[in-house]
């Protein structure tokens, strides 16, 4: 499974606006000038995002963006099943009613590729943006470079 630009980018944004977090709304333009993202491709991205109660958007000459919750409560998984969908591996165990596999009760292979998507749900879940932040201040407290994803 390979993540999007849609993905990739989306969580860079979201840790940009978790960066400032509690210092007011972030504008697009200085999202996409910081981590090299089209301000057009931002707005899309947002759109999402806002409808999905990621964040929040201010308007005025002083508005942008705002996390819709504390860091801590926003985790990778929730961001990145917003911009790329579910999380699986096959078609056959993204949970879509419409996907119904007609051998689902034999199918040897089934249970490797939801052990898979439980994986990969738990892993994505476990982290929050505040983890991410966490992350970098070690980073940046050992003299390192800003990371990117």
């Amino acid at each position: 499974m390979r993540l999007s630009t849609k993905g990739r980018y989306g969580l860079k944004a979201m840790f940009d606006l978790a960066l400032n977090f509690g210092e007011g709304p972030v504008a697009l333009n200085g999202i996409a000038e910081r981590q090299n993202i089209s301000v057009h491709y931002l707005e899309q991205l947002f759109a999402s995002l806002r409808k999905a109660g990621l964040v929040k958007s201010i308007r005025g000459a002083q508005g942008g963006y705002i996390l819709a919750d504390h860091p801590q409560n926003i985790t990778v998984g929730d961001i990145i099943r917003t911009l790329e969908g579910p999380l699986a591996p096959t078609e056959c165990v993204a949970d879509d009613p419409s996907n119904e596999c007609l051998k689902a009760d034999y199918c040897v292979t089934r249970t490797i590729w939801e052990k898979i998507r439980d994986s990969i749900n738990h892993v994505v879940d476990s982290i929050t943006l505040q983890d991410m932040l966490d992350d970098y201040k070690k980073l940046k407290d050992h003299d390192a470079y800003m990371y990117y994803i």
